[in-house]
């Protein structure tokens, strides 16, 4: 069985991943977060050993090595600007590492990261659902067997609205969460890059605690992005049926329907990596560079 770590248990994004790892057949050892509202791991992995503290859990796993458990994986949701650290102590444990986005904040920190992994022979992965997704799928081979001199027109906006308690949390603090574009758009944005290839040039028109625009030139398409965490920004349709979220996708004006098909991309993110075939270190550089020149 194939053992796992998680650093970052409490938060969002942590039950896609136990789901993943119980769907893969994996095995969570060992859990760390500084908060304890983590009752959903009962519901997953009843028997793993959970930590409020970095030292403890550290000396958990070391334990643990010398008794011959193998850790395989340490999973990363901690909040972004722990990534690049949790991703040593991942290597240095002798665990590959598999990080949620953004994997880091900052561009450089990839290459950095690239020699820890010549170093220790382990592997950095990273989540990028939407390149396993059906409709991008089918919209990335479109735009491939298509004209290659066709500059296509494309409109992305992505409403996530969320409370009055984001912006207290370390999602509303820059320095921490890289901001709106960073922490909620990074994936869209990688997702562009695949699809329609190399960033020629980008601008940012609006950036504001809760919200972020701009434009893209891509090789095959003129971008146009809008992303908010502002509840107001929801269309009025979509409020009246109870909705808080919103993505939109339009190819020259023709809407590329995504919205559904999400609820099993991290379990096929996980089956990929347990057979070599994840998304890393160079995937992820492309995306970070763009999201880093709009705080620049």
């Amino acid at each position: 069985m194939v053992n796992f770590a998680l650093i970052g248990a409490a938060g969002y994004i942590a039950p896609r991943h136990m789901q993943a790892i119980k769907a893969v057949g994996g095995n969570l050892v060992a859990a760390l977060d500084k908060h304890d509202s983590v009752g959903i791991l009962d519901s997953y992995f009843p028997d793993c050993d959970f930590f409020t503290e970095f030292e403890r859990f550290d000396r958990h796993l070391d334990k643990l090595k010398r008794k011959g458990v193998k850790i395989d994986y340490v999973s990363i949701c901690s909040p972004n600007y722990l990534h690049d650290s949790h991703i040593r102590f991942a290597l240095r444990h002798g665990a590959d590492a598999i990080c949620e986005k953004p994997l880091v904040l900052n561009p450089w920190n990839i290459d950095a990261l690239a020699e820890i992994e010549k170093e220790t022979g382990k592997r950095i992965y990273t989540i990028l659902q939407l390149r396993l997704h059906p409709s991008i799928i089918a919209l990335r081979e479109r735009i491939q067997n298509g004209p290659k001199n066709k500059i296509y027109d494309v409109d992305l906006t992505y409403i996530t609205s969320r409370g009055h308690w984001y912006h207290h949390s370390w999602k509303g603090e820059i320095s921490k969460s890289g901001g709106i574009a960073t922490n909620i758009g990074i994936h869209f944005f990688d997702m562009l890059i695949w699809v329609f290839g190399e960033v020629k040039q980008s601008s940012l028109l609006e950036s504001a605690e809760s919200k972020a625009s701009g434009q893209l030139k891509l090789n095959q398409a003129n971008v146009s992005w809008k992303l908010s965490v502002d509840y107001e920004d929801i269309p009025g349709k979509l409020k009246r049926e109870g909705k808080r979220t919103y993505r939109s996708l339009k190819l020259d004006g023709e809407e590329v329907e995504f919205s559904d098909g999400f609820g099993d991309l991290h379990e096929k993110s996980y089956a990929g990596i347990l057979k070599n075939n994840g998304f890393g270190l160079n995937e992820s550089k492309k995306s970070i560079e763009v999201v880093h020149c709009f705080r620049g």
